[in-house]
């Protein structure tokens, strides 16, 4: 479906712009007044995301950002990740001496 997150379900929802005028009380005028009130949308932020599924299969989704931020979703990972060595750290060399020198 377009719009709409394929793991939560969150798509567009319809609310009111309310445009105002005038000065607030708490800062020294007599308060606003409504002008105009206008239909508008409130779209989720939808990203195209290259996921895991439990399967074991990737797929590409379309996936609001807090499904991504709170982990419902598992990103594929497309290159190998950084590997450590073996655990062993090779020898440093030993400062070399000059032969002869007295101190």
């Amino acid at each position: 479906m377009a719009r709409q997150c394929e793991i939560c379900g969150k798509s567009v929802q319809v609310g009111n712009s309310v445009e105002t005028r005038g000065k607030a009380k708490y800062l020294g005028g007599v308060g606003t007044k409504v002008t105009g009130i206008t239909k508008r949308k409130f779209v989720p932020n939808l990203q195209r995301v290259h996921a895991s599924l439990p399967s074991g299969e990737s797929k590409t989704l379309r996936v609001c950002v807090q499904c991504i931020r709170s982990g419902a979703v598992r990103k594929t990972v497309r290159t190998k990740p950084f590997e450590l060595g073996t655990g062993k750290a090779k020898p440093k060399p030993k400062a070399k001496t000059k032969v002869g020198a007295t101190a």
